[in-house]
């Protein structure tokens, strides 16, 4: 039995009044979902208070959940919407990416200017090439952050995040590509204004 499937005989379970069902379904993603939610908020406390928050509205709304979709496509789907409400009802944008820039398709034109990451030159270099891609991401619509995060960070296959974001699986590879696109030139315009005195390093 796939995941989906054994997910959708527990979400059967909940509609058919079996609360213990979704103390399964619950433990088996709230890590996965306060990971997704830490992508919104720093605090780890009020993410675990999101996270709760979303796994009640699921519960509350499984009722009409006919399996269309994955059952964590449309958790994640959730979380993510009570994520960006919890935001926008104190004013506040979503912060605290952490990419792995050791990921060739992550940041190609980055590993040439990389150093040794173990000396403190490499160190630093790193850390800065990790903010100005943060800043690069918190510059990005909301659509397209929202894509490459679930696709970079979280590991969702396009499929899972077009389900997650209710879109054509072709505007999600739409926004990623977008996305890469306006990173990777960011990172161009800082190498070549000279970052960290980048070009004297390699």
């Amino acid at each position: 039995m796939t995941t989906e499937e054994s997910d959708l005989v527990l979400v059967k379970r909940v509609q058919r009044g079996d609360k213990s069902a979704f103390d399964l379904l619950v433990r088996k993603y709230q890590h996965k979902v306060v990971k997704l939610v830490l992508r919104y908020v720093r605090n780890p406390a009020e993410a675990e208070d999101i996270a709760q928050e979303a796994f009640i509205k699921a519960y509350r709304a499984l009722p009409q959940f006919r399996g269309d979709s994955a059952f964590y496509t449309w958790m994640y789907r959730i979380a993510i919407n009570t994520a960006k409400n919890s935001l926008a009802s104190r004013d506040r944008s979503p912060i605290a990416y952490d990419l792995d820039l050791t990921d060739p398709e992550e940041s190609h034109s980055v590993q040439s200017k990389l150093q040794d990451p173990d000396t403190p030159e490499g160190m630093a270099l790193t850390e800065e090439i990790r903010g100005i891609v943060n800043s690069a991401i918190e510059g990005l619509p909301e659509e397209l952050k929202t894509a490459i995060v679930l696709r970079e960070l979280d590991g969702l296959s396009y499929e899972e995040i077009a389900a997650a974001m209710e879109c054509p699986v072709g505007t999600v590879r739409s926004r990623i590509f977008r996305a890469r696109e306006a990173i990777d030139k960011r990172l161009r315009e800082v190498f070549e204004g000279g970052l960290g005195r980048t070009e004297e390093m390699v």
